[in-house]
């Protein structure tokens, strides 16, 4: 049936709608009882008819609701009962399936339960997710003490710890991995742009290649300043070459090319293959205090990559660390950090678009000096419109950074 001729007093608009034959024909009901109003009635009437319609639909929604929340619970512990049965090699599957039978647990408070239960067998403090709530809290304190642990007791970690599993051993009579020294890179976070700046000669970027590689590479062109980091490109089957030209031939590894650099920040960026053979050689790759990866939709990854490489800072340029928060006004684009509020105030004539940063609502930010002693001017004209992300986070972090000189 088409929109143009689709009738909500119809059970079979709902039905075709993926609703079942009894919630069809409850939501063509309450359609039938309290039908819209004509346009040209008096506007309280029409809401109160609408008000009264939802209030009629409120159960069916309900049921809804219920119904999608047991499908969901089924749809995980059939999930938990597959793994169990080809003999997964996280023990926590056959922990979340002893809550749910001994303890009639719903599904997450099974895995509340699962986590604690694996926190004592292998000798950890107990400590819950900030995300649990209370019930989901109860159920891993309960999964905790059936794993053999004592909060009341004051050597109960040491105990368990001595008593835990070595490597390659069990937990639940499941064979647990041998535990790594360092996070592999395909399992580091996602860029954001919490972490501090780092000069540009201490970063390092490791692209695969692919369709991924070779589009964020791209967004490289945008920072003039990135020259100066290091980038390594890795090709399964090739191995790892520097992109600027200074090894011509393929290396199997990449500790060679890593000599002599001094490295704060990496970058990962590959998928597939050429992440698993940069997975084969983390313990190359330096520890830093931030190691990334872009993840998941090529859309995201840009974005994360983005952020990325607005931490990076030429010499002698100092900015703020922090989160911008960003929103939406009226006119456009906004981003705070600190005191500091950077707005889009829109199309500059004759050409251009306008950027101002602001302490105080309608107050330009006047005044500021950078460390190196440059006065910042709180408006700035670009040219492009898809630079002012990254120019209003180039203006908040100077300002965030820069001294005071009324």
């Amino acid at each position: 049936m088409t929109a143009a001729h689709f009738d909500p007093a119809d059970p079979g608009c709902w039905s075709g709608r993926g609703r079942s034959p009894e919630q069809a024909e409850a939501i063509a009901e309450a359609w039938r009882i309290f039908p819209d109003l004509p346009h040209n009635a008096p506007l309280d009437e029409r809401m109160a008819r609408t008000r009264a319609r939802v209030a009629a639909m409120r159960p069916v929604h309900e049921a809804i609701r219920i119904e999608t929340e047991q499908a969901r619970v089924r749809a995980n512990f059939a999930f938990a009962e597959a793994q169990v049965a080809t003999v997964s090699g996280d023990p926590r599957y056959s922990a979340v399936l002893r809550g749910r039978d001994l303890h009639q647990l719903g599904w997450d408070a099974a895995v509340a339960h699962a986590d604690g239960h694996h926190a004592a067998r292998a000798g950890w403090d107990a400590r819950p997710s900030s995300w649990m709530h209370s019930s989901a809290a109860a159920a891993y304190d309960l999964g905790f003490r059936d794993g053999g642990g004592r909060p009341d007791y004051l050597f109960d970690a040491a105990r368990r710890a001595l008593s835990a599993p070595l490597a390659g051993e069990t937990i639940s009579g499941t064979a647990t991995p041998a535990p790594r020294a360092r996070p592999l890179p395909s399992d580091w976070p996602a860029p954001t742009d919490a972490p501090r700046p780092v000069r540009w000669p201490r970063r390092l970027m490791i692209f695969g290649g692919g369709a991924l590689g070779d589009a964020l590479a791209a967004e490289v062109a945008n920072y003039p300043e990135s020259h100066a980091a290091l980038t390594i490109l890795a090709r399964a089957g090739s191995g790892f070459r520097a992109a600027d030209g200074s090894q011509a031939d393929w290396r199997p590894g990449l500790r060679d090319l890593l000599v002599g650099r001094d490295i704060e920040d990496v970058l990962v960026a590959a998928d597939g293959a050429d992440l698993d053979l940069i997975d084969g050689h983390a313990a190359d790759i330096p520890l830093c205090r931030s190691m990334e990866r872009t993840r998941n939709s090529l859309l995201q990854q840009r974005a994360q990559f983005r952020h990325w490489l607005a931490r990076g800072l030429a010499e002698g340029e100092t900015r703020a660390v922090g989160h911008i928060r960003w929103g939406k006004m009226s006119k456009g684009l906004y981003g705070r950090l600190g005191e500091f509020t950077a707005r889009y105030t829109g199309p500059h004539r004759p050409r251009g678009h306008r950027i101002i940063v602001e302490r105080a609502a309608g107050i330009p930010a006047s005044g500021y000096r950078a460390a190196s002693g440059r006065a910042l001017d709180p408006e700035r004209i670009i040219s492009n419109r898809s630079h002012l992300r990254r120019e209003m986070t180039n203006l908040l972090r100077d300002f965030a950074a820069a001294l005071h000189q009324p």
